[in-house]
Parts: structure tokens; sequence; C-alpha cells
């Protein structure tokens, strides 16, 4: 049975593609016995409400994770949180700064302070490879919010309240995803911006992520920082799975980006463990406090081990990624 089975559970930022692919799993898989979807933007809401039928499950709170007095309100009596609200354009980041300190660190602050008071087991933050040697605005305060989720175990330590991170890659098919833009693109007949044709990414699934989440709140201890071993592809394999034999135009890098990304550097790699058969990596905590224990199934990984997307053993073939986007993502 699992874990959240019969629970009370809350999603921050829970009309989002990963939100909206997180209930649809809870909700057919899990028999949780409510879901608090906590977000900002009301047609959203009303938008996925009606998707999932006006599931009696589900309960709908307005509200901005800026706004702590709001979150203690609608955590009341929840037993699990996913925090997936944050501000995530990396260019947009470059403009807007402070906006999304507010939010990425100063929200994510709020959530933990919020879930410690009402008393929550178990909450899992959602990070990105954006946030391992950020050379970005995004990626530095999404490396702050982990860092304050993992801290948080000490802050919480005579408290019941645990916090775990997941970090993944770009998300394949969610909002802002670039395949729906290259499909359009290729509708339209003309050439596909690519902003450096030496490109590489990790990219992972909807599905992948959202059970990435499910099973972390199986065996969290708090303090992991949880990351997916996951094949890397090149931007042009992307581009050509997509819209086959298109045009590919090199546009430059944008403000902030990086031309290959990285989810566990080599100074976390110091740190880093295999499980579950090699299947995730943990990040360990430097220090344990209120108890953490290294897994019994852990491996260690080899000396100088770092994980980034240009180095990675293991590649999506183009044919691969058309499957992949083929069969709905």
């Amino acid at each position: 049975m699992s874990i959240l089975s019969g629970s009370s559970i809350l999603i921050t930022g829970g009309t989002g593609s990963f939100g909206k692919a997180f209930l649809k799993e809870v909700l057919e898989n899990h028999n949780p016995r409510r879901v608090v979807v906590f977000s900002r933007d009301e047609l959203k809401q009303y938008e996925v409400r009606n998707h999932f039928n006006n599931d009696p499950r589900l309960r709908w709170f307005i509200g901005d994770i800026r706004d702590e007095k709001r979150l203690r309100r609608a955590l009341h009596g929840v037993d699990y949180v996913v925090h997936a609200a944050a501000l995530k354009q990396v260019d947009t980041a470059e403009y807007n700064p402070f906006e999304f300190v507010k939010t990425n660190i100063l929200g994510s602050q709020n959530v933990i302070e919020a879930s410690i008071d009402a008393g929550v087991k178990k909450v899992v933050a959602l990070s990105t490879d954006k946030a391992s040697s950020p050379i970005n605005l995004y990626g530095a305060t999404k490396l702050t919010a982990d860092k304050l989720f993992i801290c948080g175990n000490h802050y919480a330590a005579a408290y019941p309240t645990r916090f775990s991170v997941v970090r993944y890659g770009n998300v394949m098919g969610s909002r802002g995803s670039v395949i729906p833009f290259f499909r359009k693109l290729g509708e339209e007949g003309k050439p596909l911006p690519i902003t450096d044709l030496r490109c590489t990414r990790f990219f992972i699934t909807l599905p992948q992520a959202v059970k990435m989440v499910t099973e972390s709140f199986e065996f969290m201890q708090g303090g992991e920082l949880l990351v997916p071993r996951i094949p890397s592809m090149k931007v042009v394999d992307l581009a050509h799975a997509v819209v086959p034999g298109a045009e590919l135009v090199d546009v430059g890098l944008r403000p902030g980006e990086k031309l290959h990304e990285e989810m566990i550097s080599p100074e976390e790699g110091r740190r880093a463990v295999k499980i579950a058969g090699g299947k995730y990596f943990i990040i360990q905590p430097d220090l344990a406090t209120w108890g953490y224990e290294t897994p019994a199934d852990a491996e260690p990984v080899e000396a100088g081990f770092a994980f980034r997307s240009d180095s990675n053993d293991e590649w999506y073939t183009r044919e691969q990624i058309a499957n992949i986007i083929a069969e709905g993502i």
C-alpha cells in the first residue's frame, strides 16, 4: 500500500504541467483522502478542476507561496507536501532577478516554516539541473532553495517534519517545453532556432518526474537530494526527432544559458551514492543532526564522479526521442 493512501496532500503550483500529471497519478493509483491544490491562477484552477471532473477529493486554494499566512491556512491537517511552485524561465530571471528571489527563495522558506508549524510529516521540493554549479539567476535561486530545504531538517530536528529534494532535467512536454515550439515551426515550414548546435541536455518525461516524487515519499528520511539516472540527448537530435529534415539555425546561447547541463557537480559527487540498483543517485547531507543514515542498499560512486549531460555514458538516439514523443510523453 502506498504511504500516500488515505492521506492529505498539498501541492504548491499544482495547476502546471507537473501538477496535473501528479494529480492524475495520485488520484488513480494512491487513493489519497484529499489533495489540496495551492496556486495563484483562478482560471487554471477552473480548467484543472474541470479536467478532473470536480473530483471530490480535490480542494482548491488560491494563494501565493510568498504569503506565509495563506500557506498556514492551506496546510491545516496536511500530511505530505509537494513543492512545485516556482518561477522558472532562465532568461526572464536575468531581467527580473528579485521577483525570482521572492518566489523561489523567500517562498520556499515560507513553505518550510508553515509545514513545520502545521505538523506536516514529509515535504518533497522539486529542483532542477540549473541548480548544480549555477551560472544564471534562476539556477542560483533554486540552489539556495535546495539548501534551505536540506538544512530545514536541522531547523526542524525536534519536530516530526522532514524535507527532501528531487532534482531532474528538462521535462519533455511540459509547459514552456521546446517541443511544441519546434512542432509549430515545422508545420509552418520555418527553420528551427537552436541556441548552440553543440548543446546537450538531460530530458525526463512527466511520468518519470512524478514517479520520482511518489517514490521519494516512500523511502525518504529527510536530507536526501535525489537525482535520476537518465540519458542525455543532443538538442539537434531532439529538433530532428520533432521535425525530421528541418533546417537548423544556430542563434547563440540566451542570457544565463549553459552549453551543457549538470545534475551532480564534482564537489557534490563526493557525497553521492547510488540506490535502487543504480536507478537514482542520492547526494547525502553534509551534516545530519536529525538522524539521517546512508540507505542500506547504497552503492558508492567512483572517485571524482560528476553527472553532466555532455559526459554521460547513456544517450537517447534520435529514434528513441521520436518514439517517446509519439507516445505522447
